[in-house]
């Protein structure tokens, strides 16, 4: 990595889709029982957060492999 890349973990490969994946995130938090408050979470178990990424993962490989099927 070069010192001029930027490292930010928050940065988006497709910035116009923040929005719906900010939507997807909250939908998934919600399914799974997590209450997620506007900004920043950091109160959350490491538990309830890797379950959120997990079952967005899951989705969206979910997702894909339908869309490859079709």
């Amino acid at each position: 990595m070069s010192s001029n890349s930027k490292s930010s973990n928050s940065e988006m490969a497709v910035p116009e889709a923040k929005d719906a994946m900010k939507q997807f995130k909250e939908e998934v938090a919600s399914e799974l029982g997590v209450n997620l408050k506007d900004g920043y979470n950091g109160d959350l178990t490491s538990r309830e957060a890797g379950s959120i990424g997990g079952e967005m993962v899951k989705k969206m490989i979910m997702r894909q492999e339908e869309q490859m099927k079709n």
